[in-house]
């Protein structure tokens, strides 16, 4: 793999060309250009082995003709299209870099004092930002890291179905039976989605004996729902004032969610199974499990989006990587507030957001930490936040020295110092 870390290029060598490409779902439009402006014009290029092809003879060919040394390949980050694009040139001679679409956007108008955007401006355009040093080099997991970022954003992509379907679901409940959430208040638990599907419709539940379904939800609910509960429900069955018409409609409709939810669940539990196994195969993936707070889905999804953790050389490039490095705005005597710049992998922060959660509870590892946080006057919000950079670093740390995770090693250290002096 090669080695690439998070941060702005510094700047390119005067032998260096520079081949800026707009990614397009079926056609890309590339330009080759120099530090000293000597150039070609830009060109059209397909989405197919025959056209990737043709853009590295372009580009090999003017390498010599331009007598350069190196070549730079940047492009703009547009989603899933540029990915085959760049897995073709990930074991060339070259050097990754992308560039943030809102700076190409506000350098658009510079080069020609124009909003004019076409296919022909957009590469020069990418070609100017990589210049004046501002590109960012590109992170390319390979391998188990490369396989759990599929499986964690095939995951993410199924709760999201899920999150949907339940959505749907309450609103066909609340049409039939508006009353059902008074006997249960989250209805994605087991037991009532096995009444909705048992008795999806408010006639069929009125007609129930109370004992028999008592002792049904009894059962499912491992004892939280009993007859009592089962009594108010008939009840509110027998006297709903849901919809009368088309309930054969809705019912059906219900049923049918019913089935996806089931055959999400499933593929959920299949995906997070193929984690564990992929995790197995990666050495440090016991150490960050053996962290407290730290599950099966954080690991494999943390893993996934940093890719190889030993590519970065310093804590604060894995921070930028996942948007969690601190800026202010200022100005004269006026001082902003530092915030997280959210430039970065979102699902990284959204992972160590849940992690952060589970770790400031009580006994948790970061409860001691988020406390003087919060104490000293810090917003829960920004507390969170700044627990999250923390974790961040101490996963950092302990991949990169190979090491185990120390359970209040801070307090440790500080009596420790006291000690000494």
């Amino acid at each position: 793999m090669k080695k690439a870390k998070t941060g702005k290029i510094k700047f390119v060598k005067e032998d260096t060309l520079i081949l800026a490409v707009d990614i397009g779902m079926e056609m890309n439009h590339g330009y080759c250009t120099t530090p000293d402006g000597r150039d070609i014009k830009p060109f059209k290029f397909e989405n197919t082995r025959e056209g990737m092809d043709k853009l590295w003879c372009t580009v090999l060919e003017n390498k010599a003709r331009f007598k350069c040394s190196e070549i730079i390949v940047g492009y703009e980050s547009t989603g899933p299209y540029g990915e085959p694009f760049l897995h073709y040139l990930v074991k060339k001679d070259v050097k990754i870099v992308q560039v943030n679409p809102m700076h190409t956007k506000r350098v658009k108008e510079i080069s020609d004092n124009s909003p004019l955007k076409t296919d022909d401006k957009d590469p020069r355009v990418i070609a100017d930002i990589i210049k004046l040093g501002r590109a960012l080099s590109v992170v390319i997991p390979e391998g188990d890291a490369a396989y759990l970022r599929r499986l964690n954003n095939l995951r993410e992509r199924h709760i999201k179905e899920r999150t949907a379907l339940l959505n749907q679901l309450q609103q066909l409940v609340f049409l039939l039976f508006p009353e059902f959430k008074k006997v249960f208040k989250n209805i994605q638990c087991m037991t009532p989605l096995y009444i909705l599907k048992t008795y999806p419709t408010p006639g069929e539940i009125s007609v129930l004996d109370k004992d028999t379904l008592g002792e049904e939800m009894r059962k499912k609910s491992m004892g939280k729902f009993r007859e009592q509960h089962a009594e108010t429900l008939i009840k509110f069955a027998k006297n709903t004032v849901g919809i009368q018409e088309g309930v054969l409609g809705i019912s059906m409709d219900i049923k049918h969610i019913l089935v996806q939810l089931e055959l999400l669940d499933t593929q959920i539990a299949e995906i997070e199974s193929e984690m564990e196994v992929t995790l197995g195969r990666i050495p440090y993936s016991s150490k960050l499990l053996s962290i407290k707070g730290f599950g099966l889905v954080s690991v494999a999804g943390i893993i996934g989006e940093v890719g190889d953790f030993k590519q970065f050389r310093t804590r604060g490039e894995i921070m930028k990587l996942a948007g969690l490095d601190l800026y202010e705005i200022s100005s004269g005597k006026w001082k902003g507030q530092r915030r997280i710049s959210k430039r970065g992998r979102s699902l990284i922060r959204k992972i160590l957001y849940y992690v952060a959660i589970q770790t400031i509870r009580e006994h948790g590892i970061m409860h001691d930490y988020y406390a003087r946080l919060t104490d000293g006057g810090m917003k829960r919000m920004k507390a969170l936040v700044a627990v999250s950079r923390k974790l961040l670093g101490i996963i950092y740390a302990i991949v990169r020295d190979d090491s185990e995770y120390v359970t209040h090693f801070e307090s440790t250290k500080r009596q420790v110092k006291k000690m000494a002096a």
